[in-house]
């Protein structure tokens, strides 16, 4: 079997299938550790997959010196008022981290490597990919893999996913980002809360603020490109523009000094449902657009759909089949995972066309421990997030 890609999906993959008795190749373009343009911060939810993974993986990254535990997000609204949202820990008080993906895809590479048989190949850039009703050829710059099944898993620019499935970005659920390593930021939470600023020159995004390490920064911008399009917006003059002028960042960067040159990327987020398998092949994580539309997270997913594709591809080569027909309850599996999330993050980023009632929630939830609460446990749980979507609740929210 033949994975391309060996980010937070890949591995995965190849993690869930180390005991089903399979070869499997784990190819990659990069010779690991590598940079990987991101805002690197790890959710409760990555955390807490990490044992589903391998228990030595959880006790490897516990042993990451070059982290930092985040207990908190610090929200702004377009008004410049914020609200402190604690995480939710589980009985082990485990908190989110910041940590750079160089570090953390490294030590998922690793536990892959210790396995007999997993192979990874690195160095190897996938060229090109074809199915048969036999067989399924995967061509890189090294040679060609030949097996029975693909995992697609390279992130937002797959080409298994283009050679495979074809089709042109829909902007209205596509996100531009940037990212720059800052030092010398100053004022942040002292349990190092990650924060989000919903400007209101950027809405329906947001800039982000997350500490690392060292006295550093991750410091971001992300905005639909449908409204970047239409508005014409010059994001790296917009990112500089608000940290050096903005009343809430221009103190806090004063002496802060870039440590790169500006890096951008694309998000393909999971406000639509779109076709992720075919003959042959399976597509993960951001090969499968599955980032979250509110919130632009997606190794959470990308590990939670490569547990899925693992599953999977045992069910495939237990029953010997690899049809698109039968490789549609991957899809089904998917978004009965993850649809009912990417719902109620959809409608979050059409609310945040609303400068007004963001700023209301936000003034109301600092006067309001019930509302205070409610946000809380919206955070860890969708079935909680789900009274976000009632009409109800705003109606009050405004009026009462």
């Amino acid at each position: 079997m033949i994975i391309a890609g060996a980010g937070p999906a890949g591995c995965s993959t190849a993690l869930s299938l180390r005991n089903a008795g399979l070869s499997v190749a784990l190819l990659d373009k990069a010779i690991f550790p590598r940079d990987k343009i991101c805002g690197d911060a790890l959710s409760v939810d990555v955390i807490n997959q990490l044992p589903k993974l391998s228990e030595t993986l959880r006790l490897s990254f516990q042993s990451v010196e070059d982290k930092v535990a985040s207990h908190g997000v610090r929200i702004f609204s377009p008004d410049s008022r914020s609200i402190d949202i604690p995480f939710i820990h589980n009985e082990n008080h485990q908190p989110g981290y910041i940590c750079k993906r160089k570090t953390f895809d490294d030590v998922l590479v690793k536990e892959v490597k210790k396995v007999h048989s997993l192979t990874v190949i690195e160095n190897c850039e996938v060229m090109d990919a074809c199915v048969s009703q036999e067989e399924a050829r995967v061509i890189t710059s090294t040679g060609t893999y030949i097996g029975k099944l693909i995992i697609g898993a390279e992130g937002a620019q797959s080409v298994i996913a283009k050679k495979l499935m074809p089709r042109k970005i829909d902007r209205n659920h596509y996100s531009a980002g940037l990212r720059v390593y800052y030092g010398n930021v100053k004022g942040f939470h002292t349990d190092h809360y990650i924060e989000l600023y919903f400007l209101k020159d950027i809405l329906p995004g947001y800039l982000w603020i997350f500490p690392l390490p060292g006295g550093q920064a991750n410091v971001g911008i992300g905005m639909l490109s449908s409204e970047v399009a239409s508005k014409k917006v010059n994001l790296q003059q917009t990112l500089q523009q608000l940290i050096t002028s903005h009343p809430l960042l221009q103190e806090r960067f004063r002496d802060a000094v870039p440590l790169e040159t500006v890096k951008g990327f694309g998000l393909p987020l999971g406000s639509v449902k779109k076709k992720i398998s075919g003959n042959r092949f399976l597509l993960t994580g951001d090969s499968a657009s599955l980032i979250d539309p509110f919130t632009g997270e997606g190794i959470g997913n990308a590990i939670r759909s490569g547990r899925i594709a693992g599953k999977h591809a045992m069910d495939c080569f237990q029953s010997n089949q690899f049809s698109d027909a039968f490789n549609i309850a991957y899809d089904k599996r998917i978004y009965a995972s993850m649809q009912p999330e990417f719902l109620v993050s959809s409608t979050l980023q059409k609310l945040c066309r609303y400068p007004m009632l963001f700023n209301t929630i936000v003034k109301k939830a600092n006067r309001s421990e019930l509302i205070h609460k409610a946000l809380i446990d919206a955070l860890a749980n969708v079935e909680d997030k789900k009274w976000l979507l009632k009409p109800s609740f705003y109606y009050h929210l405004l009026f009462a």
